[in-house]
């Protein structure tokens, strides 16, 4: 992916269905002008659940806080209709997580690994388990869909544990101070010995929670990416530290592509054999 045929927008997920998909066509308008329409197979999406990946349609609900109208709308439809494309024309969708995880496998810094974990912290946690190239979404080895935001940790579950509201509320509790983020108390942590305890808690837990899973799938590398992961030189030597306690010799590893991995990941649904291998996967996802 070249980088200067990136193209970004900002989309407000509480707008209504219109607006939304409307920024989405604008942007893919602005995307597909910047190539030769002949090397166009078709657009890939890296989609945030839930959603139904086979068939291309929203299923964001009420309890989730972001894009809940565009509930029940044909995705691939609404997109050919705005941007004038054929009805043959394909559109295809992968879990955005998924998609974070298959690039990490294919251009970044799980390609010579054939096992790997790939996990986004921000918002919340979001994780892929793939095998030679494949996300993993069921079977003995993985979480239920190959998701871990759902699984319980401490009093709550992960998705609470390991995401930006956590550092806000734990440096809160121990302060009375609130901070709007994790670059702000990052910001703090050279001279503040709290905001260092809060990323060392952190790292910690982290290691406790994925080390049973990094060792049940037998993965060779675990890589991080999403917003939080900036600040992996604070809360990573507690996480390495952990690791090394339950006897854990896979790499770690921060990702260099960033967002860039879903975009590509998402892209690769286009290529023959991937797509022939995914394909039967989408429904579980």
């Amino acid at each position: 992916m070249l980088h200067e045929n990136v193209v970004t927008a900002r989309v407000n997920n509480q707008a209504s269905a219109g607006e939304i998909l409307d920024n989405w066509a604008q942007a893919l308008t602005r995307a597909m002008g910047q190539i030769d329409p002949t090397q166009l197979a078709g657009i890939g999406f890296a989609m945030p659940g839930p959603f139904d990946y086979a068939e291309g349609i929203a299923r964001f609900n009420r309890d989730v806080a972001k894009y809940q109208n565009l509930f029940g709308v044909d995705i691939s439809g609404a997109i050919r209709d705005r941007l004038g494309l054929p009805p043959d024309f394909e559109l295809r969708y992968l879990n955005d997580a998924s998609a974070f995880g298959v690039g990490e496998a294919w251009r970044g810094r799980a390609v010579t690994s054939k096992r790997s974990i790939s996990i986004t912290l921000g918002t919340g946690l979001g994780a892929a388990f793939v095998d030679d190239g494949v996300p993993v979404v069921d079977g003995d080895l993985v979480p239920r869909m190959g998701s871990m935001w759902h699984l319980p940790f401490n009093d709550g579950i992960a998705d609470a544990a390991f995401s930006t509201r956590w550092f806000v509320e734990r440096y809160a509790r121990k302060t009375g101070e609130a901070l709007d983020g994790v670059k702000a108390l990052a910001a703090r942590a050279a001279t503040d010995p709290r905001a260092t305890e809060v990323f060392g808690e952190f790292g910690t837990n982290l290691g406790r929670f994925m080390g049973a899973w990094v060792k049940n799938f037998a993965a060779e590398i675990l890589v991080i990416g999403g917003n939080i992961s900036a600040a992996y030189d604070l809360f990573g030597p507690a996480l390495e530290a952990s690791f090394n306690q339950q006897q854990i010799s896979s790499a770690i590893a921060v990702s260099e592509l960033k967002e860039a991995a879903a975009a590509i990941g998402s892209a690769r649904l286009f290529e023959d054999r991937f797509w022939k291998r995914i394909k039967p996967l989408l429904a579980k996802m």
